[in-house]
């Protein structure tokens, strides 16, 4: 095993099993959410991942060490830190584990780790895109090219709707990565079901989407898949609501000068306070149900 790998006892007697393990990352932890929501948060996805069949392994990086399942203790230090905690994303790794330090750990980096663990399916809220106005800034997540170059599968509720979607999309396709819809031909756009935007392919079932992970892992695909699944209808927001939200969210970033790996935790906060917390409450369902999917796609694996 790499040294720099640290997998919980739970998860790796889960893994020697051949039991279903999925992978939960920790940014949306230190910043995803408010303190002591974003706690309570994690411990439920890890929850819902066990009553459907998977051990959860929430990824982080603590003393250097790439951790593959953690504590309560941890969890809770995590969120209590909040966003002093280091964002760590694919660049940010080697010097995190050089200089013993400790960082939550985005979609990419997440991914990275989910790899050396073989862990193959990662459930999170939504992964990180192409950045309106990126035809200038080229502000572009890591989480694309993690997608395109690293074997672990993805849940989210589509991409967050604080970005340009259809460039994303496009993006995807230029790298190869398949984006399916789960049961919905329309890209999700995070806090609601509806962007303009329909997904290359549909699956139906989470077999269905265990059956091509599969086969992209036996015909030799290096990258993983995206799975877009929606938001519960009931826990969607109105688009109109969102998107003034999100617009009035962006303008203010564009004026207190938010800029690189701040701007995605300023706009969902932002959104939050527009809301009234109306997207709080829907970004923890929309989560939530991602780890159910996830887990039911990685128990139909082992399957």
């Amino acid at each position: 095993m790499n040294r720099h790998l640290q997998i919980s006892p739970k998860v790796q007697e889960a893994l020697d099993a051949g039991k279903p393990v999925i992978a939960l990352e920790s940014t949306i932890i230190s910043h995803g959410m408010p303190y002591p929501k974003n706690v309570e948060t994690a411990l439920m996805c890890e929850r819902v991942a066990r009553e459907n069949g998977a051990e959860p392994a929430t990824i982080a990086v603590i003393s250097g060490k790439l951790c593959a399942g953690l504590t309560e203790e941890q969890i809770e230090y995590l969120g209590k830190e909040g966003s002093k905690m280091t964002k760590a994303s694919r660049r940010d790794l080697p010097l995190l584990i050089a200089r013993k330090m400790d960082g939550a750990t985005t979609v990419a980096a997440t991914m990275i780790i989910a790899a050396l663990a073989d862990i193959p399916v990662f459930a999170t809220g939504g992964v990180g895109g192409v950045h309106r106005g990126a035809e200038t800034s080229m502000d572009i997540s890591a989480d694309l090219e993690e997608l395109a170059m690293t074997p672990v599968s993805v849940v989210c509720a589509g991409a967050k709707s604080i970005l340009d979607l259809g460039l994303t999309l496009e993006y995807l396709e230029t790298k190869g990565v398949p984006v399916v819809g789960y049961k919905t031909n329309e890209l999700p756009a995070f806090y609601t079901n509806h962007s303009d935007f329909a997904v290359p392919l549909r699956a139906d079932s989470p077999e269905e989407i265990a059956d091509a992970v599969s086969a992209m892992k036996e015909i030799g695909y290096k990258g993983g898949m995206l799975i877009t699944n929606p938001i519960p209808e009931e826990y969607a927001m109105p688009k109109d609501t969102i998107n003034q939200a999100i617009e009035q969210a962006l303008s203010d970033a564009e004026k207190n000068g938010i800029k690189g790996k701040e701007v995605t935790p300023y706009l969902l906060a932002r959104v939050v306070e527009l809301t009234g917390g109306d997207s709080l409450k829907s970004n923890i369902h929309l989560v939530l149900n991602n780890v159910k999917l996830a887990a039911q796609i990685a128990a139909a694996m082992v399957k």
